[in-house]
């Protein structure tokens, strides 16, 4: 199993490593196209803001790299954010494969002390829609980290709620993507990652 995690200016990537290693898989870690182009999986991971990361992905092409993939593809936290229409962070044109705009948190008047922003912590995923999650995942706990957001839409394959009700996990074709963090999500998170490169 060749699996690789793209490496870019913004990727969380040492702890989907080891997230992968406890699952005894060595992932290769690379920007090379050929090798990216190649691999049986891809992993897209992100932690950063929209516009400088959808800058150097366009610079080095790897924005019409991740586009053409054939094979599955994961995209985490940012990844999935930059892999929808647009951003507000920003204001960024990003990757387009989600027809989804992604837009920040904006608690209610008054509930600014409940729903702080960054919204950090652990919430339930449920409505599951997806390869990557089986009926045992349903209601279970995973963790966020972030303060944008793709609200429910076509292609909404998890939801959960922070102010309003939004996307947890989008999924078209062979691209799938979680604004949670599997590899720090406990055995929850393992288990996605898992049915990820099961798949």
């Amino acid at each position: 199993m060749n699996i690789v995690i793209i490496k870019y200016n913004a990727g969380n990537i040492r702890s989907v490593q080891f997230a992968l290693q406890r699952l005894g898989v060595e992932p290769v870690i690379t920007a090379d196209p050929e090798a990216i182009k190649t691999a049986d999986k891809v992993i897209f991971p992100g932690v950063g803001e929209a516009s400088t990361t959808m800058d150097y992905l366009r610079e080095t092409k790897l924005d019409q790299l991740i586009v053409s993939l054939k094979q599955p593809v994961l995209g985490i936290c940012l990844g999935l954010q930059l892999m929808c229409k647009h951003s507000e962070e920003g204001n960024t044109d990003c990757l387009g494969i989600f027809d989804e705009e992604v837009k920040r948190f904006i608690p209610a008047p008054g509930e600014e002390n409940i729903h702080k922003v960054p919204h950090m912590g652990w919430n339930t995923i449920t409505n599951l829609k997806s390869g990557i999650f089986d009926p045992s995942l349903d209601n279970q706990y995973v963790y966020f980290v972030h303060s944008f957001y793709a609200a429910i839409g076509p292609h909404t394959a998890a939801a959960t709620q922070y102010t309003q009700p939004f996307s947890a996990a989008l999924h078209k074709d062979n691209f799938y993507a979680t604004q949670f963090h599997p590899e720090k999500s406990g055995p929850v998170g393992a288990k996605i990652l898992k049915n990820f490169i099961e798949l």
